[in-house]
């Protein structure tokens, strides 16, 4: 999964508006989608900004131009903290308004998109996704067992994210890896960056083993926190080890159980001693990992229902309502249907 950072603008002035649609006008033509294509992404773009201004007054815009597995597509993201959508299914439908408008906002977003999703809450506020290709990979074949969604937004200000994640498939299993590197800016986007080369090369399925590999690899920059997760396809189980702030929390169903790490930073000073934390492997488990860039006080039980939808959706609800916005900010959700 690529980890491209995602463009933060907050919108609070209809006059800002006109300035948004041309600078990701500008961007998905200049990565090379079709005028066909650009078009109805200024629909879905115009849909959602008009929907903010009118509903909620303020909210933010994520998005991004980056690739899958799929190919190249645009992806954006539209949150906002005010009253929710009533009736959601019934907005879904063409003609159906709350503003004497013609009342195809919702539905147009839908149509035109390769994938979009919605999650709403009365006085809570809501969370609108859309995601278009280029043009699909006609090498795809088959969906993932394992689903992944990811929000990563640089501090307010820097041009680069002193955040970074990977996932790893392996023969055993499947490994994640979320990094924090200290500070931001360019030196510590430098010490995550290094770590993730560190973890893509590294052959060890044992999180502790994988953490004392970084370590050594990062030792000439700033350093880092950073936790890896295994998933043993063969014992079943979740292993976990971690160095630092990152905040790991594994759902199963409505129960939660978090992962305490070590104190320390990788690079410059961990543990001598580090032991694998070790849970069980259940079905329809979300796992959550996210820097300190989020506030750690949230419980997904104080959002009805958002288990149920996909994690780019879950990464976003939790964005929305805990980002602290004096730091990098990312969060990633994966779910696992095995």
């Amino acid at each position: 999964m690529d980890d491209t950072v995602l463009v933060s603008y907050k919108i609070d002035d209809r006059s800002y508006v006109s300035f948004i649609k041309r600078e990701i006008h500008n961007l998905v033509t200049g990565s090379g989608f079709s005028p066909a294509k650009v078009g109805e992404i200024d629909i879905i773009v115009s849909e959602l900004t008009s929907n903010l201004i009118k509903f909620a007054e303020t909210g933010e815009l994520l998005y991004r131009v980056s690739n899958d597995e799929k190919g190249i597509f645009f992806e954006i993201y539209c949150l906002d903290k005010g009253k929710g959508i009533q009736n959601l299914s019934r907005m879904m439908q063409d003609g159906i308004s709350s503003s004497a408008t013609l009342g195809q906002g919702l539905g147009a977003i839908e149509r035109l998109s390769d994938d979009s999703s919605i999650f709403t809450l009365p006085d809570w506020g809501t969370v609108v996704y859309s995601k278009v290709y280029l043009k699909i990979s006609e090498a795809f074949t088959k969906p993932n067992p394992i689903n992944l969604g990811a929000v990563k937004v640089c501090y307010p200000g820097e041009i680069v994210c002193g955040d970074g994640f990977h996932i790893k498939k392996m023969s055993t299993g499947i490994q994640f890896l979320m990094g924090d590197g200290l500070g931001h800016g360019i030196n510590a986007h430098e010490a995550v960056q290094e770590a993730i080369s560190a973890f893509k090369e590294c052959r060890h399925s044992s999180p502790i083993d994988v953490l004392r590999h970084i370590h050594e690899n990062v030792k000439k920059t700033r350093g880092l926190v950073a936790t890896v997760a295994y998933l043993d396809y063969s014992t079943q189980k979740w292993l976990m080890c971690g160095v630092g702030n990152i905040s790991t929390v594994l759902y199963t169903g409505l129960s939660a159980k978090n992962y305490t790490p070590y104190n320390g930073i990788v690079g410059h000073n961990i543990p001598r001693t580090l032991n694998n934390s070790v849970m069980e492997l259940e079905k329809y488990q979300t796992l959550i990992m996210h820097s300190d860039g989020l506030k750690t006080r949230w419980n997904l039980i104080d959002m009805p229902g958002i288990l149920k939808h996909e994690p780019n959706i879950i990464a976003a609800a939790l964005y929305k309502d805990n980002a602290r916005h004096n730091d990098d900010m990312t969060v990633f959700a994966a779910k696992i249907n095995l």
